[in-house]
């Protein structure tokens, strides 16, 4: 039953691509080249994907790089555009140009194996359900914001906010703010706090690590093979600023001179009215008055819907050989661990349709049913 309150019954198709963002429509455009009958199901209303919800401040220029879907070149957007509204209009324009299988809104709830390890995944969603010989998941982070556990944190009273609630800096005008992360967002939140908040204060459990290299497609590589060791150990991934750390622009140079960008350390415990760090030098504890404490740290895998499939290795990440799955063959993930970045994520959708073209030459479905009108 969709979430209209119709029954569509069960779809036959090839391959179902889950996520529509920058990995998912890599992978579509790429089966849709190989002949692939598939469909992409997309939980959002419209293109974009997780830009799409990103903050008007946030602009194209300010963006860590936003690289090009295959065969449709970005161009070269104004750098003071939001960039949610340059990645919806690409995303959108690339859907249509290669006319792309792409139905939403489809949150998928669950893949699940119901006619054992050489037959197809049943993929559920809230628009129906499809029947597939192959899952590319394409789901990326941003639906599983990351809030590590302080404690007092239920304690505080002003108010706690993760960069998947942040919206404007005008919401904390005039008022004490704790940025607390070790990645561009939180570099990006200081910037526009400042003159804006009545005081920002920076919380890191580890010192920033800035890096004085441009940010581009051979650094980008080079973050793909050092990130690939952990999945190939089938170890959690870990935060993208633990792997590439932070650009050392002029801005943010300017911004540690003043002592902006200056990190106080990790807080130890919440207060209600604040938060209280260790004292300096062997000193006594330190309180720190706040109003806001804005959580930009990270995003985890967004991979609930696998869990039937059982998936992940006893180190608690999984195992993946390029982006085919270990435990399951036919599941291929991408987007994930080397491949979260937007350059990764354009190349392992790629590879992810290759390999399930390649594995679906030997038993593909005999007929696979049309794809839902978009």
């Amino acid at each position: 039953m969709t979430s209209d309150g119709q029954d569509r019954g069960t779809v036959d198709v090839d391959v179902v691509v889950v996520g529509a963002g920058q990995a998912g429509l890599s992978a579509s455009h790429h089966l849709r080249r190989l002949g692939v009958e598939h469909v992409v199901l997309d939980a959002n209303e419209g293109p974009g994907g997780a830009w799409r919800h990103r903050w008007p401040s946030l602009t194209f220029g300010g963006a860590h790089g936003i690289h090009d879907l295959p065969g449709l070149p970005l161009g070269t957007p104004d750098p003071d555009e939001p960039s949610s509204q340059v990645v919806e209009r690409y995303y959108g324009e690339y859907e249509r140009r290669f006319d792309l299988p792409v139905v939403r809104p489809a949150r998928v709830t669950a893949v699940t194996s119901d006619a054992g390890p050489d037959g197809p995944l049943t993929v559920t969603s809230d628009a129906g359900v499809w029947r597939a010989r192959r899952v590319v998941t394409a789901t990326g982070t941003w639906d599983r914001p990351y809030w590590p556990y302080v404690r007092g944190r239920e304690t505080f009273r002003g108010r706690q906010l993760h960069t998947r609630d942040f919206w404007t800096v005008e919401d904390m005008r005039n008022l004490d703010v704790v940025v607390v992360g070790a990645g561009a967002s939180a570099t990006q939140f200081l910037l526009q706090l400042d003159g804006v908040a009545r005081s920002t204060t920076w919380a890191t459990r580890r010192e920033p690590e800035w890096v004085d290299r441009p940010f581009d497609t051979e650094w980008g590589i080079d973050v793909e093979k050092r990130v690939q060791a952990r999945t190939l150990a089938g170890l959690p991934t870990l935060s993208v600023v633990a792997a590439t750390g932070l650009p050392l622009t002029p801005e943010y140079q300017r911004a540690i001179d003043s002592g902006l960008l200056v990190s106080r350390g990790m807080f130890t415990r919440v207060v209600p009215d604040g938060v209280v760090f260790p004292g300096r030098d062997g000193g006594p504890e330190e309180s720190v008055h706040a109003d806001v404490i804005l959580w930009a740290t990270g995003f985890r895998p967004a991979l609930d819907h696998l869990a039937p499939l059982r998936l992940r290795e006893p180190g608690g990440g999984i195992r993946t050989d390029g982006t085919v799955v270990d435990r399951d063959p036919r599941v291929l993930l991408v987007g994930y661990g080397a491949s979260a970045s937007t350059l990764g994520a354009t190349r392992a959708g790629r590879r992810a349709a290759l390999a399930a073209a390649r594995s679906l030459e030997d038993a593909p479905l005999t007929a696979a049913a049309p794809v839902p009108a978009r």
